[in-house]
């Protein structure tokens, strides 16, 4: 993996090859990036990395001028895996969190004005999770939800989607 663009474009990431995550592909990370900064600008703003990972779409947040970015992961191995690639770096805007995504979307009081959501694609809860974002009030006046989904779930029907983005077998529903 890779930092695609920004102040810290070009910076390898590679997580140990034991690593189980699922990280967003390049070409799905810079396709939506390229939405985000066309169509939203994230300069200067506050964001959310829920389901971290190896914190591929976090670095790329700060790399592009995100001025914090909250990474919630709950296996400690991705959680020292994202604070060491932020120290490395000399990533500072990146704060990393130990928790269960799904309870800290309930109990946060932290308002964000961009949330990323890649959750595993078999969560049962994955439907749920705009919803509980919504009802518990954690997106800024203004603010953006994405959700990193599989072909197997749907969001046409929600009453917030306002776009939806496919790049080979990863989906962004807004």
């Amino acid at each position: 993996m890779r930092i695609i663009r920004g102040k810290y474009r070009g910076r390898r990431v590679e997580p140990p090859k034991s690593f189980k995550a699922r990280p967003t592909t390049d070409m799905a990370k810079e396709g939506l990036f390229n939405i985000l900064e066309n169509y939203y600008g994230i300069e200067g703003l506050k964001a959310l990395d829920l389901f971290a990972g190896s914190g591929n779409v976090s670095y790329e947040f700060a790399s592009r001028g995100c001025s914090s970015v909250l990474s919630v992961e709950i296996l400690q191995r991705s959680t020292d895996f994202i604070r060491e690639m932020a120290t490395k770096h000399k990533i500072s805007e990146i704060t990393v969190l130990k928790a269960n995504a799904l309870r800290y979307i309930e109990k946060t009081k932290q308002t964000f004005d961009v949330i990323f959501a890649d959750p595993p694609y078999d969560l049962d809860q994955l439907s749920q999770i705009p919803d509980l974002i919504f009802k518990n009030g954690l997106l800024n006046p203004g603010g953006l939800l994405i959700v990193e989904h599989g072909s197997n779930t749907e969001f046409g029907l929600h009453p917030k989607l306002t776009k939806s983005k496919n790049y080979s077998k990863v989906h962004f529903s807004f």
